[in-house]
């Protein structure tokens, strides 16, 4: 499948006027990660390098067409001496699909703190996914074969009173990614996607259900690479209505809280016929 240098490719068409690859794929609809990532790089690309991006706000619209290109058209809501604004909206087919705020910033100084990350088994004690799921689970994980992906088990997860609903997965891409930091914030936008909703099912694990994201939004708190272990802690705190409130942390290696995530989610009732 795809690489994330493909799947993440841009041409400019006009100034603020760009469009997305469409990249080999097994799924019935664009994953929705991948519109993420190419809004959030079709913004960079209208900002001046010393901005970088903080935080991101998007909605998912409609379903898009994997087969088809996506158009983004950027507006430049705001150049400031500290933040900019831009606000992206992805099209196919004269449709919006998707429509994404976000901000960025120029780094001032600051009092500093953060949360505690969770003591989890390493990844390195974990299997790696191509060697312990299923044939089933490891042909639909195919379409991202280029990550790794280990999630901690149940009964090993660091549980928090009072919490409804917890996962925890490792993840990095396999391969080595440049070293623009820009580009690996639009890599976790892309992956910041995967698995977070399927928090809110480890305790609805027999309920046959129709899932889709609805929004995203996303802080970058601290420098990253998304080629080295990411341990994303996710937490669903509510589930009703067909929806589903899902929220993450994500640490590196050496504890330090990277990004925060939280997303909503349709898990609606499968009905027979």
């Amino acid at each position: 499948m795809a690489t994330i240098e493909e799947a993440l490719e841009i041409e400019r068409l006009e100034r603020d006027i760009f469009r997305g690859a469409s990249t080999k794929t097994q799924l019935p609809r664009t994953f929705g990660g991948q519109v993420a990532g190419q809004a959030l790089v079709s913004a960079v690309r209208t900002v001046e390098p010393n901005y970088q991006v903080h935080s991101l706000h998007g909605y998912f619209l409609r379903p898009g067409n994997p087969q088809e290109r996506t158009v983004y058209l950027v507006e430049r809501i705001r150049d400031g001496r500290s933040f900019c604004t831009r606000r992206v909206t992805g099209v196919q087919n004269g449709e919006a699909i998707f429509t994404m705020s976000a901000s960025f910033h120029v780094g001032d100084e600051g009092p500093e703190h953060q949360d505690e990350m969770p003591k989890v088994p390493p990844p390195h004690e974990l299997p790696d996914a191509r060697t312990s799921m299923s044939p089933e689970r490891l042909w639909a994980m195919r379409e991202w074969e280029h990550w790794d992906i280990r999630t901690i088990p149940q009964e090993q997860v660091a549980r928090k009173s009072g919490l409804a609903a917890q996962q925890q997965v490792w993840f990095r891409y396999r391969h080595p990614l440049p070293d623009d930091p820009l580009f690996h914030v639009c890599t976790l936008a892309y992956m910041s996607d995967m698995t977070l909703l399927g928090s809110s099912k480890v305790i609805h694990p027999d309920e046959p259900t129709q899932n889709a994201s609805l929004d995203h939004a996303m802080w970058f708190l601290r420098p990253f690479r998304a080629d080295d272990w990411l341990l994303y802690d996710q937490a669903s705190p509510s589930a009703g209505f067909g929806r589903a409130l899902t929220g993450g942390r994500i640490f590196n290696q050496e504890g330090q809280l990277v990004a925060a995530v939280v997303q909503e989610g349709l898990i609606r009732t499968l009905r027979e016929a």
